[in-house]
Formats: C-alpha cells, sequence, structure tokens
C-alpha cells in the first residue's frame, strides 16, 4: 500500500519533469551559503552561527560511527525547543538516519513506548524529560544523550562510553587544521528514503508512527518558498519559534524552512505563556509569526482589547471623517504589540477565533490561516494575507491536490481529501491504519469536514468524529458553536458535547477577569446563563444549547492547543 501511494506521488507533474532534488543537499548548501550568519538562539542565552552548526553536526556524526549507528537507524528526540535539539535534529537527517520527534509533552508511558515502537537505537532528551524517564522500560535503548551538553547520561555498549569520551579527541583527527566549508558533505538522500517518523499527538488518545519520506520535507519547504518567502522574507530575517519542534507545524515552518533560507532562529526554552510570547516578540522583532490561535487570541484580549474596547475609541470610530486614521493608528499599535516588524502572522492547529479574526481583517492586518495534518508533513493549504479569505485557510499548496467529497463542495460539507507530494508513506507498522486513510487513488482522507468556493479557498466546519447528530437528523458541528461562545461575556474556553440528545456548553471561564473583577460564583453563573439566551438567538433550534455548565479548570491539551475532546464526552 505504501509503495502504491508514493509511485503515485513519484508520478505527479513535477516528478515527470525533473527528480526531486536530495533535501540533505539543501541542508548542506545553506549551510555553506550562510556560513558566518548566526543560526539559532536560545532566548536570552547563547547563539550559533551556521559555521558552529555545522561543527557540532560533524561532533554527532562523530559520536554515531563510533557507536555504530547506521544509515536508516532510528534516533529518538525529546525535549524542549533549543538550539541543541536542532543541532540534534539535522545531525540525524544529514547523517541518513531516521529522526523520531517525541512530544515533551507526552507522558512519560507515551515517550516509553514510541521509544520502544520506533525501534529508536538512540534518545537525546531535554533536561526536564530526563528526569522522568525510566530506562528499564525502553531494554531496545543502546544509549541516552542528554540534549544540553551531549553527554551521555545511559550507555549500554561500551562503544558509546568510548566514543563520548574521546569526542574531541577523534574531532581533532579528523580535522587536525581546522573545519572549513569544503568540510561540510551529507548523505545524499533519494526522495523515498525515509527520514521521519513523526508520532501524532491526537485529540484520540491513540498515537501512530507517520512515515514521512524526504520527498515530504523537501516539496512542503519548495511550496512555502514559493508561497511566502521569496518577495516576502528577506534572507537573514529573525524568527522566534515558539511551538513545540516535535510537531510537524512547528519543526517545518519555525524550523526547518527558516533555516534553510538562512534566517536566525530564536528558540523559546522557557514555558511559552502569552507574556512571555509578547515580550520575546518586542525584544526580537520577527519578520514572520507563526502561531496557534490560543496565543494570538489572548494576546489581543490581553494586550490590544483594553486599549481600544473603550467609550473614547468607539466614538471616533464612528465618525467617518477620522474613521479610517483611527484604524490604521490600531493597525500599528498591533504591529508593535508583535514586534513591529512582521510580515505576515500565520496561525495554524485550529480555527481562529472570528471575533479575533473580524478584528484583524476590520483594521487591515496582515493575518492568514493555514491548514495541513501531520500525515502531510504538515502543509496543505496556504494563502498570502492579501489573498486570505475570512473563514478561510487558504488554498492548495504546491505540489498537492485537494478535493472536498460532496456533490456541491461549495455549500455542502464534505471529508477533505488530498493527494500529492506531502502525503506519507503511512503509518509505521500499521498497515491497517493506513488502508484506512490513505485510498486505492492515492487521497489520503483527512477526517476534516469543508466546504471550497470557487476559487478555490478551503473552509473547515470541523472533525467528522466530532460532528453531532440532533434529534431529527441534522449535522451539529460543535466547533462553529463553541467558536461563537468563546467570544461572550468571561468565557475563557468551551467544548460543546451531548448528553441524553441535548447539547451542553462545558465553560472554563476567563478567570483573571473574574478575579479582577470580583464576581461570585452566583454571578458566573448568572452570566453564563445570559450568554447561553444570546448565543441560542444566533443558533437554528436544532443546535441551541440546554445548559451551560462551569468548568473549574482548563480543559487538557494537545501540543498544537487543541482541546482532548474524549476525555470530556
Amino acid at each position: 500500500m505504501c509503495r502504491n501511494v508514493c509511485n503515485f506521488a513519484q508520478n505527479l507533474k513535477y516528478c515527470a519533469m525533473q527528480p526531486i532534488p536530495s533535501f540533505n543537499q539543501i541542508i548542506e548548501e545553506s549551510i555553506i551559503k550562510f556560513w558566518d550568519r548566526d543560526a539559532f538562539t536560545d532566548y536570552k542565552g547563547a547563539t550559533l552561527q551556521y559555521h558552529d552548526v555545522a561543527r557540532k553536526i560533524e561532533k554527532v556524526h562523530i559520536l554515531f560511527e563510533a557507536c555504530g549507528v547506521k544509515v536508516g537507524d532510528k534516533i529518538a528526540l525529546c525535549g524542549r525547543n533549543s538550539s541543541n535539539w536542532a543541532v540534534a535534529f539535522l545531525a540525524t537527517l544529514t547523517y541518513g538516519a531516521v529522526a523520531v520527534p517525541i512530544q515533551h509533552e507526552f507522558t512519560s508511558e507515551q515517550v516509553h513506548n514510541i521509544v520502544n515502537h520506533s525501534g529508536a537505537k538512540l534518545l537525546f532528551v531535554g533536561d526536564v524529560v530526563s528526569t522522568q524517564l525510566d530506562a528499564r522500560m525502553m531494554p531496545g535503548l543502546e544509549g541516552i544523550v542528554y540534549i544540553p551538553d551531549f553527554s551521555v547520561t545511559l550507555a549500554r555498549t561500551e562503544k558509546l562510553v568510548y566514543a563520548r569520551e574521546h569526542l574531541n579527541e577523534l574531532y581533532g583527527k579528523r580535522f587536525p587544521k581546522y573545519f572549513r566549508k569544503e568540510h561540510v558533505h551529507y548523505y545524499r538522500d533519494h526522495s523515498d528514503d525515509l527520514a521521519m517518523i513523526n508520532y501524532t499527538s491526537g485529540t484520540t488518545g491513540f498515537s501512530k508512527g507517520v512515515m514521512l519520506p524526504y520527498r515530504v520535507m523537501w516539496s512542503n519547504w519548495d511550496g512555502l518558498k514559493h508561497a511566502f518567502l521569496e518577495g516576502h522574507i528577506p534572507s537573514g530575517s529573525n524568527v522566534l519559534s515558539i511551538l513545540p519542534m516535535a510537531h510537524m507545524y512547528g519543526l517545518m515552518v519555525e524550523f526547518i524552512i527558516e533555516f534553510c533560507w538562512g534566517n536566525h532562529i530564536y528558540f523559546l526554552n522557557r514555558l511559552p505563556s502569552p507574556t512571555t510570547i509578547a515580550q520575546a516578540y518586542s525584544d526580537i522583532h520577527p519578520s514572520v509569526i507563526v502561531a496557534v490561535p490560543l496565543i494570538i487570541e489572548k494576546i489581543v484580549r490581553k494586550k490590544i482589547f483594553p486599549l481600544i474596547q473603550n467609550t473614547r475609541m468607539k466614538l471616533l470610530m464612528s465618525m467617518p471623517v477620522v474613521r479610517e486614521k483611527i484604524r490604521e493608528r490600531i493597525c500599528e499599535m498591533t504591529r508593535q504589540v508583535f514586534g513591529g516588524n512582521m510580515y505576515e502572522i500565520i496561525v495554524g492547529g485550529a480555527a481562529l477565533n472570528k471575533e479575533i479574526e473580524q478584528f484583524f481583517t476590520s483594521i487591515g492586518f496582515p493575518i492568514t490561516i493555514g491548514y495541513g495534518t501531520t500525515e502531510t508533513g504538515p502543509m496543505i493549504s496556504y494563502s498570502d494575507w492579501h489573498d486570505f479569505e475570512p473563514g478561510s485557510c487558504g488554498t492548495v499548496i504546491e505540489h498537492m491536490e485537494l478535493r472536498v467529497a460532496s456533490d456541491d463542495p461549495a455549500h455542502v460539507p464534505g471529508e477533505i481529501l488530498c493527494r500529492g507530494l506531502n502525503v506519507m508513506d503511512g503509518y509505521y507498522k500499521n498497515e491497517q491504519a493506513t488502508k484506512a486513510v490513505i485510498d486505492d487513488e492515492g487521497w489520503f482522507h483527512t477526517g476534516d469536514l469543508g466546504t471550497m468556493d470557487q476559487t478555490g479557498h478551503l473552509f473547515i466546519n470541523g472533525r467528522i468524529k466530532n460532528m453531532l447528530l440532533g434529534d431529527n437528523g441534522q449535522n451539529i458541528y460543535p466547533e462553529e458553536i463553541e467558536n461563537k461562545l468563546n467570544s461572550m461575556a468571561m468565557v475563557g474556553e468551551s467544548l460543546i458535547i451531548q448528553r441524553d440528545n441535548k447539547l451542553i456548553g462545558l465553560v472554563h471561564p476567563d478567570m483573571e477577569e473574574v478575579r479582577s473583577l470580583g464576581f461570585s460564583d452566583a454571578d458566573l453563573e448568572a452570566i453564563m446563563e445570559q450568554n447561553r439566551k444570546e448565543l441560542n438567538a444566533q443558533l437554528p433550534a436544532f443546535c441551541r444549547l440546554a445548559q451551560i455548565q462551569l468548568h473549574d479548570q482548563e480543559f487538557e491539551k494537545t501540543p498544537k492547543k487543541s482541546i482532548k475532546r474524549y476525555l470530556y464526552q
């Protein structure tokens, strides 16, 4: 099955014209071209230039060779974003080994299972993760390497101990004078070679190993380079990496394509709170911002809305004579909150709240939304902010096909299907799951419902498995109701569930605002009841809520900040 899908991809129009270039060669050429530029900085920490990255990669390669790592062996990485995490990942790919990024938010049991399932030979771990794992639960590992200083914390072979203890000596023998550009030579991958196994975080509680060959890496890089880097983001720009690099969205859009473009990547190697992120934007002045909706929404609500949602500003906005100037000023204020230098903000991973989206579009702010999945490494659709259609997530990206399985895709939602170079080879050691999502014609069935207008802009309604059925068989998309509810008074986040054929809204209040206003539980109950009535007035009868229940804790989320719905059904 996997080979048929790959063969289909190879027969696409691009491949008929010319073979897919080696992705490792692109990394090699980028390092040589940008040799003396800043490459990685741990936020408020040390900086590595491209030549420093190359030297570190070479030392990791020597470590791999000395302890018997072969092309195709699996190397797992689990830790917070950092320069050394990035080095370890690049070293794995450029050696010809298979990277297995593991999200550091996973439980120790999940990490143990992924290491064992993937057959990883080595595991790179970060400072927090290292204290939570039990090496006895991962008997197939030959060693564990500590990411902050590349020291070996577990060695089950003498070769690994010797290699680490004599690493500088081995490096000195290989390069007796000094390390130069001409020494940079990496494994030449073929497009079908396996580059990564990325385990989905999912919202169902079950992780599957997504097999991504090098063609997926190259295709995402090439498509995004043409779509938004060229002509918009000068090479050498600053970028802030805040999304987990073990997740394909952050890995590809904030790290890999930025490195290949010659940009300077700052890694936020600490808890990514909205306050910390906003301060980092102010310090770094990124040229492009990549984020999930939750981060953008919280920054707007905390940093911008308090400045503009007052009587004076509303009065000025009602005056046609000055309205346009006020909008321009608000747009500039908003740009400054996000560092003042971005070409655009790209939102992905979930739907952007309609109130926030409307605010951005009303002031002419450069916002756009992309769409993708782990299985497409990750991109499926994206549009430049000039082509952004409110509510949409762009048009199909280069090297991909996209369709909606509906008799009337512009008006009747259907499952979103795609095929092309970005589509995975399948799920590792799980042929049954692969066959369930990739059909005989190579179409990947995303499990998402959407529509597509005549211009090719994609609009997402929600997940098929999240869709609820009303009493009379009507389709109810909980995400659409939640989007409206999340804009209402004192609502921090919400989740729509169904009990006894009745729709219930679970709401975790905005506790910071609740405390600042001194509201009691009774006050909150009254506010939520008023919210329910106002919400129901906006909805068809079959979508109306019977009740809103307060939820005292934040909902548990995946690393891309999607609520784990299965925990609350």
